[in-house]
């Protein structure tokens, strides 16, 4: 199955509901009120409550990183998250070292840069993630990412762990 992250971390640790999970029904306390002291200080506990996130007009748009080993659909679920809401989600236009093909505009599908360029912003770590396809890089930067949230729409990429 796909993993749907968000980056949002508090203390160093990932965020879990496995403490939650356990809340009974007619028990609806929530984890902090049943372990108020030591189990849920910021420096002690790995696990944080998980609520719905509810964003205000004034918080800055979010990334939303799907990930998952070919063939299970991230790239579909994306795709899919995108079309039912174009004004609100967005992915950001990758870069490769690919030729451009004739029907394709640089910026559109691509950012087409050289082997040169694209080591570049390896090394000075512009590149949120990349990797190689058919002796081809490929890769997200950190500024295309911007440019999504800097729109105002959340920015939602796939990635396929390695």
């Amino acid at each position: 199955f796909p993993v749907l992250m968000s980056l949002s971390l508090t203390a160093g640790f990932r965020r879990s509901m496995r403490l939650c999970r356990r809340k009974s029904r007619t028990n609806q306390q929530s984890c902090y009120a049943r372990c108020p002291s030591s189990c849920y200080s910021t420096l002690a506990a790995p696990y944080e409550e998980v609520v719905r996130y509810q964003r205000h007009p004034a918080d800055r748009s979010r990334l939303i990183i799907l990930v998952g080993p070919a063939g299970v659909g991230v790239n579909e679920l994306r795709r899919r998250l995108i079309a039912s809401n174009p004004r609100e989600f967005q992915s950001a236009v990758p870069h490769t070292t690919r030729v451009q093909k004739s029907y394709e505009m640089n910026g559109r599908e691509y950012h087409y840069v050289s082997k040169e360029t694209f080591e570049n912003m390896v090394y000075s770590h512009r590149m949120l993630e990349y990797g190689e396809y058919k002796g081809y890089l490929y890769g997200t930067s950190i500024d295309a990412v911007r440019t999504v949230l800097d729109e105002g729409k959340i920015c939602v990429i796939d990635l396929e762990p390695q």
